[in-house]
């Protein structure tokens, strides 16, 4: 019964939004996959539904406003694929045409409240300038060679941790940058960075599933392994990670200890 309840409930607040706003934006976060958000009922006036997949130049707080500044400049959707649509202040976006497959596994809810098999939706592409490695082409099937990110969406989780595993982390590892610091503090919690942690700032920062920074660099496979309070760097152009722990100061790590051996601060 209490199902049920939530069920209506939530039906409730789609109906009123679509009603006052035009549609509903559903964001979906957890579960060891990469978040997202969709709209419901703009197929109503614009005849396809929107979707943001992934994108984490943007908080999950922004995705929502991300959506509604893309869908406000839109007339229909198969008019602003043709070029870029401006929606300040995030940037600026182009539409494609998603695959039914991804449609399917990402947006339940339309499926669900309008009781269809099928659905017109278009990915919101952001610009260069907002691009984080996680983003997938939704014009396509699912493949893990195009789309790493989104693996759990469509394999069983297999690395021997919490599936719903986090990392702090920041927008140059995001952007592809050489990953070279990475902690573990909790059984399910990580920070994991490009460049030096403490140097990067606020508004750099992002919390992600840590499964992205897996698949996006197969390097980082030891820090599943890592003992909670321990961690390892490396230097930008090396392969090699080196023990460290929180109370080993960085530079004396890299210098070694004093018998000329680097230790690992334990």
């Amino acid at each position: 019964m209490e199902h049920d309840h939530n069920r209506e409930a939530a039906l409730n607040e789609i109906r009123q939004n679509i009603a006052k706003h035009g549609f509903h934006v559903y964001g979906v976060t957890g579960s060891g996959e990469p978040h997202y958000g969709y709209t419901i009922g703009l197929s109503e006036s614009l005849g396809a539904e929107l979707i943001l997949a992934g994108a984490y130049f943007y908080r999950l707080n922004e995705v929502g406003n991300v959506i509604r500044s893309v869908a406000g400049k839109l007339r229909s959707p198969v008019a602003g694929a043709a070029g870029q649509i401006e929606a300040s202040p995030w940037g600026l976006f182009s539409l494609r045409k998603i695959d039914m497959s991804w449609a399917k596994t990402l947006m339940l809810g339309v499926f669900d409240y309008y009781k269809v098999k099928t659905i017109d939706a278009y990915q919101i592409i952001p610009d260069e300038a907002h691009w984080t490695i996680e983003i997938p082409d939704l014009s396509q099937p699912w493949s893990l060679k195009s789309a790493p990110a989104w693996r759990w969406s469509y394999e069983p989780w297999t690395y021997p941790i919490p599936r719903d595993s986090v990392a702090l982390t920041n927008l140059d590892a995001l952007r592809g940058g050489r990953i070279t610091e990475v902690m573990r503090w909790e059984e399910d919690e990580w920070e994991i960075f490009a460049g030096a942690g403490p140097d990067t700032t606020e508004a750099e920062r992002r919390v992600v599933p840590l499964g992205i920074l897996l698949t996006a660099d197969p390097s980082l496979l030891p820090a599943v392994d890592l003992s909670i309070g321990s961690g390892f760097w490396r230097d930008a152009d090396s392969a090699e990670w080196h023990p460290w722990r929180p109370s080993q100061d960085r530079e004396t790590a890299r210098r070694g200890s004093p018998d000329g051996e680097t230790g690992d601060g334990s």
